[in-house]
């Protein structure tokens, strides 16, 4: 199964939940592989310590397409061990917007997806994170994917968004994946006691919006877990927090079986 979360608004927690559903799927012992497509890096600094040792970014992995290499190096190669148990990542690059423009114009939209397909015989899950945009980057995820999540952070802008971005993955499941579904809409950092998230969540159920009926509490526990660089599941299980994304994550596969 291969997972991209994607929304073209920037704040929403992509990164956030990109890591923490993939450090639990990897807890519950399916080999899972976290991939960073967004050039700001932040999944990757989340699992990766800043004293690790360099090591092949997805930048390589894309840079080998359009130049000359006497071996090119098969994907699974450029995927890296983290200090958890079943968890993997290739990590991110600010290096891909130098070669974004190259790669389209030498239309290589779908070598990810060849890429994906080859990855997906050695992992039980894929996440992938992708820029607060529709670019050369994000467009190969979702071409390349199972399934789209589309988080949201419950503000005045939700739901403004959510119709250009629900209209765009359309054109790329008729266009380019007729196999990719939107498997739902996270509702993120959602105040319980404020008024205004939900009405939002009512506004996009009554307008049929895939929302999943679980939703991610706002807490400062996550600014937490990002500073010791250890996903919740690890750094606080019991957290009411770490519970809301374990729900969203239970919902989700309990869709996909």
């Amino acid at each position: 199964m291969i997972r991209v979360l994607f929304n073209k608004k920037g704040g929403v927690g992509k990164s956030s939940l990109t890591v923490n559903l993939a450090a639990i799927s990897a807890s519950k012992g399916l080999k899972t592989l976290v991939l960073d497509l967004d050039t700001q890096c932040n999944a990757s600094r989340y699992l990766q310590k800043e004293n690790a040792e360099k090591q092949d970014s997805i930048f390589e992995l894309f840079d080998q397409t359009i130049t000359f290499h006497l071996r090119k190096k098969p994907p699974v190669e450029y995927c890296q061990e983290t200090q958890y148990e079943n968890l993997y990542i290739i990590p991110g690059s600010p290096n891909l917007a130098d070669i974004e423009s190259e790669l389209d114009s030498r239309h290589k939209i779908y070598k990810l997806r060849e890429a994906l397909q080859k990855l997906s015989k050695e992992f039980d899950r894929i996440f992938i994170d992708t820029p607060p945009a529709l670019n050369f980057y994000s467009l190969s995820a979702l071409i390349g994917a199972d399934s789209v999540l589309i988080p949201i952070d419950c503000d005045d802008f939700a739901i403004q968004g959510l119709l250009s971005v629900q209209n765009q993955i359309a054109e790329i499941i008729e266009d380019h994946n007729e196999d990719l579904k939107i498997e739902g809409i996270i509702a993120n950092q959602y105040m319980t006691n404020a008024k205004l998230p939900g009405k939002i969540i009512d506004d996009l159920i009554e307008q049929d919006y895939p929302v999943i009926p679980k939703y991610i509490a706002q807490s400062v526990k996550m600014r937490e877990s990002h500073q010791v660089q250890k996903p919740l599941i690890h750094y606080a299980p019991k957290h009411k927090l770490t519970q809301s994304i374990v729900a969203v994550y239970e919902e989700i596969e309990g869709q996909a079986s």
